[in-house]
């Protein structure tokens, strides 16, 4: 049986363009993706994202099927799950 410990997303790697890797805890990349969501007009959202009618739905949804979030010609938002070591 695999250690849960595997599956454990505490911390995040974030690429966006022009802009060098952040490190971010979950709350902090809720928030960044929140905060992304909030500047994007609502038909360009992926039809997924679309039918929650809030924006703590939606970047928890994001963060729970996905790891890319297309906002915009030539330029990106990613993160990963990254363990940190002591």
């Amino acid at each position: 049986m695999p250690d849960s410990l595997m599956y454990q997303q505490d911390h995040f790697v974030v690429l966006e363009t022009n802009q060098p890797e952040q490190f971010m805890t979950i709350s902090e990349l809720l928030e960044k993706l929140k905060t992304t969501l909030q500047k994007l007009i609502i038909k360009d959202l992926p039809p997924d994202l679309q039918k929650f009618d809030n924006l703590e739905a939606q970047a928890q949804y994001l963060l729970d099927t996905s790891c890319e979030l297309d906002i915009g010609p030539g330029q990106y938002l990613q993160w990963y799950a990254v363990r940190l070591e002591k």
